[in-house]
């Protein structure tokens, strides 16, 4: 899927730093969020 100007993001359910689900892009109430993703090591 390819996002550009004007596009929702895609409903995601992911788990915060204290292991609370959080919902994107419910959570940022239809303003502006950033969403910063740890991977891991390689």
């Amino acid at each position: 899927m390819k996002l550009d100007s004007g596009h929702r993001f895609p409903e995601l359910t992911l788990a915060d730093l204290s292991d609370q689900q959080v919902t994107i892009p419910s959570v940022f109430d239809d303003g502006w969020g950033v969403v910063l993703v740890y991977r891991g090591h390689w």
